[in-house]
């Protein structure tokens, strides 16, 4: 009876993340680089129009220098690369055209441009087991916060997400940090697999955290609709933002 009130209660949130899952073993499992570049930058796309919307900005041609810089990654080897690319390229268009090229416009080439790319590399170096090791990583931080914060949270986390309590960010960095262990463990040695997961756990707390901030300035509860029950694409991978770079970064330091 508990586990149908659950279900009844939050339904819509339930069968999207089934969907959500089932999705991504398949694609998984697939394992075809096309696909994965092409459901990421369907996901990039997505989310780069719900952040122009976080940041108010209204500037139809960005979406065009969006999807060129995504295409450019089907070509380009190198994913962060276009990321200090495009820095720069939006950098000198401000610089010589200050009114037509507002700073404003470069803030989406920041969030959610570089985690997406970053995501992007860390497939491309380092194949679909490091994206399983990402997904353990930020699915435990979200499910172990979850658990410990309505089981014993009291501590209040920070201003930005009052839900947050520290007792369930603590919780969800050690469940992270303990299956990351088990998926990294397969990629590199265990002392490195447990430092990498404590590291992007956190990363990823920071993620969602900077996506509740920008919704906070915004005034709006989610960042969008796509999703049934969950919000919009920001929403689910606000974690992955952080995370998929802090991962790569020290994947390359440390291995």
């Amino acid at each position: 009876m508990g586990l149908m009130n659950i279900y009844t209660d939050h339904k819509a949130r339930i069968n999207t993340a089934v969907v959500l899952l089932l999705a991504i073993a398949l694609i998984g499992f697939i394992n075809n680089f096309f696909i994965i570049w092409l459901v990421l930058g369907i996901v990039y796309l997505i989310g780069f129009y719900e952040a122009n919307k976080l940041f108010g900005i209204q500037s139809n041609s960005l979406y065009a220098y969006a999807a060129l810089l995504w295409i450019a990654t089907l070509f380009y080897p190198y994913g962060d690369d276009l990321f200090v690319i495009a820095m720069i390229v939006g950098a000198s268009l401000v610089a010589y055209d200050p009114k037509k090229h507002h700073w404003k416009n470069f803030l989406p080439f920041i969030y959610p441009t570089a985690g997406m790319l970053f995501m992007l590399t860390l497939y491309k170096d380092y194949d679909i087991t490091a994206i399983v090791w990402l997904i353990a990583v930020v699915a435990g931080a979200d499910i172990g916060a979850y658990v410990a914060g309505k089981s014993f949270g009291k501590t209040k986390f920070c201003e930005t997400s009052p839900n947050k309590t520290m007792e369930g960010v603590v919780g969800g960095v050690v469940a992270a940090t303990l299956l990351g262990f088990f998926a990294g463990a397969t990629i590199v040695d265990s002392e490195k697999a447990a430092i990498i997961s404590l590291l992007v756990a956190v990363s990823s707390v920071f993620g969602d955290l900077f996506e509740s901030y920008l919704k906070r300035q915004a005034g709006v509860k989610d960042s969008g609709s796509i999703l049934p029950g969950h919000g919009g694409i920001l929403d689910r991978i606000d974690g992955f933002l952080f995370a998929s770079i802090v991962m790569v970064v020290l994947l390359r330091g440390l291995v």
